[in-house]
């Protein structure tokens, strides 16, 4: 029984370990979601390199603030990806976070941030 407690309270543990990881997503495959309209992006760069380009349809987390949930979809199933400058970036989490504290559930992370954007040559909105 005492294995079973320790199993039990081992696993909760690491589970809170890894808690607010998010999944990684595609350039392909984010591309793929905008175009069809089914995603809510957040860009967490700063202001700067927002205005110097971002990923279409994104919303600069900086500007919205507090309002992001009115900015993000009502269907909290809807597909949220977060990013920033690239893959040592941590930023992202900022707008991961945020998404996920107002109750939405499929939360992504785009990896390669905007710079892999920019290098895989995929179009950018100008502030």
């Amino acid at each position: 029984m005492k294995k079973i407690i320790s199993l039990f309270i081992f696993s909760l543990f690491s589970t809170s370990l890894f808690a607010g990881e998010y999944p990684d997503i595609s350039i392909k495959d984010l591309q793929k979601a905008i175009s069809k309209g089914e995603v809510a992006v957040i860009d967490v760069n700063g202001a700067r390199s927002y205005s110097n380009g971002h990923i279409p349809t994104a919303i600069h987390f900086s500007s919205v603030g507090k309002n992001l949930a009115k900015s993000l979809p009502k269907n909290k199933n809807t597909l949220i990806v977060s990013y920033c400058g690239g893959p040592g970036c941590r930023a992202y989490k900022r707008g991961a976070d945020a998404a996920a504290k107002l109750g939405y559930k499929n939360i992504k992370h785009l990896s390669a941030g905007i710079s892999g954007w920019k290098k895989s040559g995929a179009k950018v909105a100008q502030k």
